[in-house]
């Protein structure tokens, strides 16, 4: 769809959102890495990457439409868990900030469990639609799905060349102890013009320190903001005291006004995250994440002083 005169790819990304934040929680949570994949980071790689297989220069190759679509929860549903409008809205930030599109549908309840419905669809015909619209030269999927097919053949018939950024990986639930798989479709794999196993190319990338595998994630140091960032009424040294309100696989929430606090495993000091219970008294101090996020840092067991005679 390109020629000599014109150099320059169009290129769009489709999300299957429920898909790509099960990756980004592997990696924060059981991947030795321990950090969330960063969307402004990985758009970076798939521009090199759809240079390098098309023969062209990464600044060539424009991302002119990024698309993530998810179920969601209605706003009662979400009211009714610890902190999800929240991070419902903060994710909503990051999306918006990377010029990413949202389209959500509400999530169903089938045989007393909520799960998406019609998703696939929806991702299926506003991607084609879009693609017959602008033309793009480059489809990428970040999708594991073998009933993406019929949608990726219909992108070839129009003339666009796909990609796939899919993963492979297994590891075993700390809470069941069972053993958990995530496999792209070979089906999905074999149909598209470029497949990324990328379990695989970042798995090499990190151990090399690749920078641009590097940048796919958010940044260690960027978790945290300057303690100037405080809100006044927080003193960065200073202890708190509170309880366990829930604990997730691997994060968890301390009961705290006006918002509660989200901690991850790794904050805590003297005590195995496994060990912990709702209710328990914690000490700790609070800080503020890059996403301006009030979390909890250097945790501990708190104790109950005995008295004495």
């Amino acid at each position: 769809m390109t020629n000599a005169g014109n150099p320059a790819l169009k290129v769009g990304v489709f999300y299957d959102g429920s898909y790509y934040t099960h990756v980004s929680n592997y990696y924060n949570y059981v991947h030795d890495h321990r950090r969330r994949i960063h969307i402004g980071g990985l758009h970076d790689y798939v521009r090199h990457m759809v240079a390098e297989r098309e023969g062209t220069k990464p600044n060539l190759c424009h991302i002119i439409d990024a698309h993530f679509f998810r179920g969601r929860f209605s706003a009662r549903e979400a009211n009714e868990k610890p902190n999800q409008l929240y991070h419902d809205r903060v994710f909503d930030d990051v999306l918006m900030y990377n010029n990413v599109q949202t389209h959500y549908l509400p999530l169903k309840d089938m045989m007393g469990r909520k799960k998406e419905k019609g998703i696939d669809v929806l991702m299926a015909l506003e991607t084609y639609e879009l693609c017959m619209l602008k033309r793009y030269d480059v489809v990428v999927l970040v999708a594991s799905d073998g009933d993406h097919v019929p949608l990726v053949r219909k992108l070839h018939a129009l003339g666009c060349k796909t990609m796939l950024l899919g993963w492979d990986f297994e590891f075993t639930d700390a809470e069941t102890g069972e053993q958990q798989y995530t496999r792209t479709s070979t089906d999905l794999w074999n149909e598209v013009t470029y497949a990324l196993p990328m379990h695989d190319l970042i798995d090499e990338g990190l151990k090399e320190e690749d920078e641009l595998i590097m940048d796919c994630f958010v940044a260690r140091d960027d978790r945290m903001r300057d303690m100037e960032d405080l809100p006044a009424d927080l003193d960065p040294e200073s202890r708190h005291r509170s309880t366990v309100m829930s604990l997730m696989n691997g994060y968890g929430f301390i009961r705290f006004p006006d918002n509660n606090l989200f901690f991850l495993k790794d904050d805590l000091l003297d005590a195995e995250f496994g060990d912990l219970r709702v209710g328990d008294m914690l000490e700790f101090n609070v800080a503020v994440n890059a996403r301006g996020q009030r979390v909890a840092k250097q945790i501990k067991r708190a104790y109950e002083m005995q008295p004495t005679d």
